[in-house]
Parts: structure tokens; C-alpha cells; sequence
């Protein structure tokens, strides 16, 4: 407002004259200490100033955040592996070789040496790059396990699915597709994930239920 004022070389007092408000009272509109100024005051402060007003609703403190969904998976996931002998990281970066992209949870077993590399999907979108995305991670996984605290890990990685129906949709219509991408068995990764039972060598793809508090096998 102010800048806008003076490069139409005027006054406060001219602007709030317009408006018909004190010039003190636009003084503090230009500082945005006019908290309880009416918002008619703020639309004739604005064609006096031939500014096109826009006025927004703030967020609702008890909105739920943006990725909720997503947090919830990851709070299932960190609390069932928890109880199953694993120390899960969230969203660990990855080096910026590999990409600017992080591990929704990345779970190490240092007793049985073993690093899980899981990701969490409420909505799949190009399945295709997030394969892609998710077997670098698993080189790098595979990589770190092969050196951290004198190496020796098994690696391996899984898929956490939320069970929309879009979801049960998109596995439906491409069963080979993800039955060749995900060939570890998902009965042995449920178990894995919530016992701590052998961790299956190849990646699987798991369901989570909508409400994100239970894990279960995805059936072919």
C-alpha cells in the first residue's frame, strides 16, 4: 500500500481523506496494525489506491496436516516395527547422488543385522518412476548395509499400500505388473514387519487399511 501510495506522489492524510478515515488509522493500515479495521475500510483504502483487494481465510488450527494420510502410515509402520525388534528412522535423506528424495521409514535391526527400506503410498501415481525411485534406494541401502558397523545386512524393501478402492483398483487391473516388481511374499512381510520373523530377501507390497492401524497381506 505504501509503496503504491507514494509512487502516485500521495499523502497519507490524502488516501485516508478519500477513504474517510483519520490519518492515523491508514497510517497503521500501511504498517498492518489495523487489525480491527472494518474491511469497508479496506476496500476504499484499496480503489483509492486502485489496488485489487483479496482477502483470504486462514488455515483452522485443527486442520489436520497436508500429508496426515501419509503420517499415519508412518506412525503405524514405526510402532509395529518398534514392538518387533527395529529402530526406525523417519524420512531419511538420501545422499544427493541418489536424489533430492528421502526413505518414508528406514528401519535397522542391529542385533540380527538386518536394513528395511519402506515406503508408503496413500495415492500411487507413475508407477513406473516410483519403482525407479525406490530400487535406488534400495542400491543405497544395499550399499550402507554392506559397510555399516562392519557390514553383513540384509537389505530389503517393501511397499505399505493404503487399501482405497483406487488402489485395489490399480493392483487389480495390473497384477502382473506388480506381482513381477513386488515378488517378495506378503504374508512373510507382514510377519516380518510386526514379529520380527525372517525378513524376506525380495521386496513385497503390503496393505494398510484405511484407517492406518493394521497391517495385511496383499492376495494376488
Amino acid at each position: 500500500m505504501a509503496q503504491t501510495r507514494r509512487t502516485a506522489h500521495a499523502r497519507q492524510a490524502d488516501v485516508a481523506e478519500r477513504v474517510g478515515i483519520s490519518r492515523s488509522a491508514y497510517s497503521r493500515m500501511e504498517l498492518g496494525l489495523a487489525h480491527g479495521a472494518p474491511i469497508e475500510d479496506w476496500l476504499a483504502a484499496a480503489v483509492a489506491l486502485g489496488l485489487v483487494p483479496r482477502f483470504e481465510l486462514g488455515r483452522n488450527p485443527r486442520e489436520e496436516p497436508v500429508d496426515a494420510g501419509h503420517l499415519a502410515m508412518q506412525e503405524l509402520v514405526l510402532r509395529l516395527s518398534r514392538d518387533a525388534g527395529y529402530t526406525g528412522t523417519f524420512e531419511l535423506p538420501m545422499q544427493p547422488r541418489i536424489g533430492r528424495h528421502s526413505i518414508d521409514v528406514c528401519l535397522r535391526d542391529p542385533r540380527r543385522r538386518r536394513l528395511v527400506v519402506s515406503e508408503m503410498w496413500n495415492v500411487i501415481g507413475d508407477v513406473g518412476a516410483s519403482k525407479r525411485s525406490f530400487d535406488r534406494k534400495l542400491a543405497a541401502a544395499s550399499e550402507a548395509g554392506g559397510w555399516l558397523n562392519g557390514g553383513g545386512h540384509e537389505v530389503s524393501g517393501v511397499w505399505v499400500v493404503r487399501r482405497t478402492r483406487r488402489n485395489r483398483q490399480l493392483l487389480a487391473r495390473y497384477p502382473e505388473v506388480f506381482a513381477s516388481a513386488f515378488p517378495g511374499s506378503s504374508r512373510r512381510w507382514v510377519a516380518a514387519l510386526t514379529s520380527g520373523s525372517a525378513l524376506p530377501a525380495e521386496p513385497g507390497l503390503v496393505w494398510c487399511d484405511i484407517g492406518a492401524t493394521r497391517l495385511f497381506e496383499w492376495r494376488r
